[in-house]
């Protein structure tokens, strides 16, 4: 585990970390604290893993919908920069008896239904960057502080994909791609180029075990990638362990992500979880996408 010891860096070091579920927040901690800075993190309760305050410089528990709770927090705390990391399901935010449950205060409901045009992941949280940025903090780049996990390009496993799957990797890129740029999702699933589902706001899981549903004799393709002009301070594409083990209870027989814009959780144990049950994985790149795996053979 990462020493605990305070960092002794000055203030203006300090990195805010707002975190949500899962391991990201962590992996921003660390690459945080082994550069030097002082980290203060917010945790989201019911989300951020407890475990969190033994990592951080300073440690506070926060509610999912706190905007201005978080910034009187954070410039209390003399933070002027700031990274949203971890899971939060947007769902959450269209519940039954919501504004019950999540209590946002002021500075949240008036985001919510007065200030944004219309409720798609970018335009919340490019007008969450925005309010904060306009009290003197800025939210920076998630994954600087970990670059090293982002997925490498490349077929990352030693099974190789085959014809078919090559095939379903040129037709569902452009796909989901399309799908991004409207904001829409981050992930497809497709079996012999045919879309069997598409993510929308319940996520990547549930779209998952969707799929493996509608296609109960398995072996489909998940295509996940990075919206065209990606904003890399929030909704960064991410898979894990977990990513793995869903998509082997689902019947995937290959996973395909974008090189140098997915976050890879575990990189390691990710893989050999892959190679052990047989899916493929692989990672491309958008500018030079045709080369980066084989071609299929015409038809």
């Amino acid at each position: 585990m990462t020493s605990t010891t305070p960092s002794t860096g000055p203030v203006s070091s300090t990195l805010g970390l707002i975190a949500g579920g899962g391991a990201f927040p962590f992996m921003v901690v660390r690459g945080a604290r082994r550069a030097g800075c002082r980290v203060v993190v917010l945790g989201i309760r019911g989300l951020a893993d407890p475990a969190l305050r033994d990592e951080a410089d300073v440690f506070k528990w926060t509610g999912l919908a706190k905007l201005g709770g978080w910034v009187r927090t954070l410039r209390r705390l003399e933070v002027k920069r700031c990274i949203l990391a971890g899971a939060v399901k947007k769902t959450a935010m269209y519940g039954r008896f919501r504004i019950l449950r999540i209590l946002p205060d002021l500075t949240t409901l008036w985001l919510w239904f007065l200030k944004v045009p219309d409720k798609r992941t970018d335009t919340l949280l490019a007008s969450v960057g925005d309010y904060m940025a306009s009290k003197g903090i800025t939210l920076e780049n998630s994954v600087q502080y970990c670059p090293e996990d982002l997925a490498p390009e490349g077929v990352l496993t030693d099974l190789q994909p085959g014809a078919a799957q090559l095939r379903d990797i040129e037709f569902g890129w452009p796909i989901a791609k399309e799908m991004g740029r409207l904001d829409i999702g981050q992930s497809i699933a497709v079996k012999e180029q045919e879309v069997i589902a598409v993510e929308a706001i319940e996520g990547t899981d549930r779209m998952i075990e969707r799929a493996g549903a509608l296609c109960a004799h398995g072996g489909w393709t998940h295509v996940k990638v990075a919206k065209p002009n990606q904003d890399m301070r929030f909704d960064v594409p991410t898979i894990g362990l977990a990513t793995v083990e869903n998509l082997r209870r689902n019947g995937a027989g290959m996973l395909v992500v974008e090189a140098g814009k997915t976050l890879i959780i575990e990189r390691d144990k990710m893989l050999a979880a892959a190679r052990k049950c047989g899916i493929v994985v692989v990672g491309r790149r958008e500018e030079d996408a045709p080369d980066t795996v084989p071609k299929p053979p015409s038809s």
